[in-house]
């Protein structure tokens, strides 16, 4: 299993073998999700939206019609604002 050490300013040299494997390569950005447990799963930023699709668990979901209801209410006090400006 790969490892790695942290130096005393906080970073952390990434094995080659995992950053082959995710894609890397110098500039690459990743992000730390935290899980329900506590821990935490990297993220690569270098791919597509779907790619991360599924690592934020979603506790309940709505129906097509609530997020339709959800996007029209936000469009009205949205333009409200803007009308009020």
């Amino acid at each position: 299993m790969p490892t790695a050490t942290m130096t005393s300013k906080g970073q952390i040299t990434m094995p080659k073998v995992v950053r082959d494997e995710l894609g890397l390569i110098a500039g690459s950005k990743v992000m730390f999700v935290k899980m329900p447990d506590g821990r935490y799963s990297l993220i690569p930023r270098t791919g597509r939206i779907s790619d991360v699709f599924g690592a934020v668990p979603v506790e309940s979901s709505l129906s097509l019609e609530e997020m339709d209801a959800i996007v029209r209410d936000g469009a009205v006090e949205s333009d409200q604002r803007t009308r009020n400006i």
